[in-house]
């Protein structure tokens, strides 16, 4: 007899249908066909081992599986429940008139309990698109999966719940989430707050600066002046994320699987890799690709610790990702992207001993060492963040004062607002939605300078000798200082402190 029922595959952040269909005839034999990985072709032993834990068989006889479309290939174990209940109905031991109704994912133990599976969220996204009636898979994914609203979703502990649900009808426990009120659940209580700052005035300015306009920053300083802990808080003055962003960013958190018992994120990501990271681990990639730590960052922050301690290929990688806001990965048989637009926060020490630049430490740095040390971060990356910024240790009086500095919820306030007109002047754009994110043309439109700005700007120019690109940042950064102050133009005070921001470009440090 000839039975389908039907799985789901996972190529970047979206899903595909798999169709797995099972024939039992006479002879004796198991074939498994259509491209499955090792994982799936072990599946065999851990079917036959839970049907028999829960009074069931693989029938012994001639059982042909293939999983279509045969050229795509398969991997991974969680097509364990959608096989072993493919061989019950074709061997007539379950019913099987409602059960191309469902998609049905699951990693099986022996004992037939579900492990959960990644990739919960795109797959019932597709089964909604795809007309299916309901999403059948472990309990520990009927959260993210149920964030899908008219699909009926199942979440189950063990194979016995559903053998009996298609073959006596026992009802299963239908997972329900109300999408809206998961978004906004919690959605105001950051866990780290500007407030438990003392004194950085003019490093939570530029914080502020950047999280309003999107911009990526590098913080210079000693050991010890604080870069860490600011860091941490610039999600808490981030705007809220959107309904969209919340579903993007939970997408690709589900592909990996860190969705467990989790319904929507609603909190901006913030992702703090080492520095012994592979280029593979931070872009993405692999021989079945899989989202790194840019994409992980999607929407949020990307904060990488003691930049020039990283490997400098790792760092050469995420070039184009900062630019295009995106991860494209090529294979022989497909290619797959990933969203990557996400705030780079880097920081790093003035030199390899830390206290270059503080008059109150010994240099113990020769110019050499200096030169290596900063080499170890090339020039066009640096023209990719907009903002380099000088942190130096807070005095003790400031760190002794009992008084709290402004808190996150404040600040925030502020960047919202600015990003709000940014969303006003770039709705009409598809993928422009902050200043950030402007090209050239957008920047020549949007930044228009009168004659005592650009006479700044170019003394600057010539002076510091800065790229094309960096004009670009520095216009782009005042912009932003501009819709903070809700100045319809650009003015020489704001291109001032935009040109400020850029520490690095400075005599003295990169020659």
């Amino acid at each position: 007899m000839l039975t389908k029922v039907y799985g789901s595959a996972v190529f970047g952040v979206e899903a595909t249908t798999i169709t797995v269909e099972v024939n039992i005839d006479k002879g004796i034999g198991y074939h498994l066909v259509g491209l499955p990985d090792n994982a799936i072709k072990e599946s065999n032993y851990r079917i036959a081992a839970a049907l028999q834990n829960n009074g069931y068989k693989i029938p012994g006889k001639k059982i042909t599986i293939n999983m279509a479309p045969a050229d795509l290939r398969k991997e991974g174990s969680a097509y364990d429940l959608t096989l072993a209940l493919g061989i019950l109905a074709a061997s007539n031991q379950i019913k099987s008139e409602s059960i191309e109704k469902y998609i049905i994912m699951g990693e099986l133990s022996l004992d037939g309990s579900l492990q959960p599976i990644k990739g919960a969220l795109p797959i019932a996204i597709k089964a909604k698109e795809e007309g299916f009636k309901g999403f059948i898979l472990p309990n520990e994914n009927a959260r993210e999966a149920a964030i899908v609203d008219e699909l009926e979703v199942y979440g189950i502990d063990n194979i016995k719940e559903v053998m009996d649900f298609f073959d006596k009808g026992t009802p299963l426990e239908q997972t329900i989430i109300d999408t809206q009120e998961e978004f906004y659940k919690n959605l105001d209580f950051p866990e780290f707050d500007f407030s438990d700052v003392k004194g950085q005035e003019s490093i939570k300015r530029c914080m502020e600066i950047a999280a309003a306009g999107g911009h990526n920053i590098i913080l210079i300083g000693p050991p010890g002046a604080g870069k860490t802990m600011l860091a941490k808080r610039l999600p808490s003055i981030l705007p809220p994320m959107t309904l969209h962003e919340a579903l993007e960013t939970t997408k690709i958190h589900s592909v990996v699987g860190k969705i467990k018992n989790m319904g929507l994120m609603n909190q901006r990501p913030f992702r703090s890799p080492h520095h012994t990271i592979s280029d593979v681990a931070l872009v993405g990639g692999g021989a079945y690709p899989q989202p790194g730590e840019i994409s992980l960052s999607h929407n949020g922050v990307l904060f990488l610790d003691e930049l020039p301690e990283f490997k400098r290929g790792v760092l050469e990688v995420m070039r184009q990702p900062l630019e295009d806001r995106e991860v494209t990965i090529s294979r022989a048989r497909f290619t797959v992207t990933y969203p990557s637009s996400f705030m780079l926060v880097a920081s790093m020490n003035p030199s390899p001993g830390g206290y270059f630049n503080d008059p109150d430490a010994p240099v113990t740095s020769s110019p050499a060492e200096m030169q290596r040390y900063l080499s170890k971060i090339s020039g066009p990356l640096l023209d990719r963040i907009d903002i380099h910024i000088e942190v130096t240790p807070v005095p003790f009086e400031k760190l002794s004062e009992e008084r709290k500095g402004e808190g996150s919820v404040e600040i925030r306030k502020r960047v919202t607002a600015a990003r709000e007109i940014q969303t006003q002047r770039f709705a009409d754009m598809e993928n422009v939605h902050y200043n950030a994110q402007m090209n050239t043309k957008q920047i020549r439109k949007y930044c228009i300078m009168d004659d005592a700005s650009k006479e700044l700007l170019k003394n600057a120019m010539e002076r510091l000798n800065l790229s094309a690109r960096a004009y670009d940042r520095i216009l782009k950064v005042a912009r932003t200082i501009a819709d903070l102050e809700n100045a319809a133009d650009v003015s020489g005070s704001h291109i001032g402190e935009a040109i400020q921001y850029r520490s690095l470009d400075r005599e003295g440090w990169l020659g």
